[in-house]
Formats: structure tokens, sequence, C-alpha cells
């Protein structure tokens, strides 16, 4: 079972475009994210720039509208993520837990959905997702 955990820092919607990381944070959650990927279930993890660099693309109207960040009515954002492929969801929220993050942070967990989770119909509908993973993984 894949999931996304998904790094929310308060206060990172205010944060500067130039914002400073305290590089013995950084070392800490280095050792987090090699002992995911000893125990082989990383798949891949990022951090985030702040979302004052970021751009918004909504659609009201079918229309695109594009805002530059920041955004004033933003109240959580992310601020990195880890993709893991674990046995259950219980196995991702102990990878949760023994993450070193602040009290200032919070992990979500979202299961990544799979083609078998959806009906007949809205599998047929996606029938090409499977080539344009493959064709991702070759590049």
């Amino acid at each position: 079972m894949r999931f996304m955990m998904l790094m929310i820092p308060k206060g990172y919607e205010t944060a500067a475009p130039d914002v400073e990381l305290d590089p013995a944070r950084v070392a800490e959650m280095m050792k987090y994210n090699e002992a995911l990927q000893e125990a082989g279930v990383l798949i891949t993890l990022d951090g985030l720039h702040p979302p004052s660099v970021g751009a918004r693309v909504s659609f009201e109207g079918g229309k695109p509208l594009v805002t530059d960040g920041p955004f004033a009515e933003a109240k959580e954002v992310l601020g990195g993520y880890w993709m893991i492929d674990v046995a259950s969801r219980d196995e991702a929220i102990a990878w949760a837990k023994r993450c070193p993050a602040s009290e200032n942070e919070i992990i979500e967990i979202r299961q990544v959905q799979e083609m078998a989770d959806f009906t007949p119909e809205v599998q047929e509908a996606a029938a090409g997702l499977d080539r344009l993973r493959a064709q991702l993984d070759r590049s």
C-alpha cells in the first residue's frame, strides 16, 4: 500500500521566499529519511518552497485564473512530502510517529488510490494510466 506523508509546518504559509533552514534540523531529518530508505519503504521525497513563491490556478467559470502567492486565505500549507510503500495504514502511522518533527509541524497521512479501488467503468476510463507510469519510470 502506498501512502503519502505530507509535512505541514505551521506558519509556513507566511514564510519568506528565502526562508533559512536550520542545518541541525536538516541533519536530523536526513537520519529519518535514511531510515526509511534502509527499511525499503521509501519511494520518493521532496521539500517544497513556501507559498510566497508559488502560484495557484483556479477555474472559476471554466477559465484558468493564475494567482501568485502568498495566499491570504491559506491556513495550512505543505512543506514537503514522503511517498512510502508499506503493508498497512498502521505501519504508515508508525513511520510518521518516528519523524523528528517539531511541535510546530503536523504530518498528514493519505493512502494513494489504486486502480483496484475503482469501478470497472473508472478503470476503463483510466486505461492509459499504466502506460503513462511506465513511461515515467523510464525517464
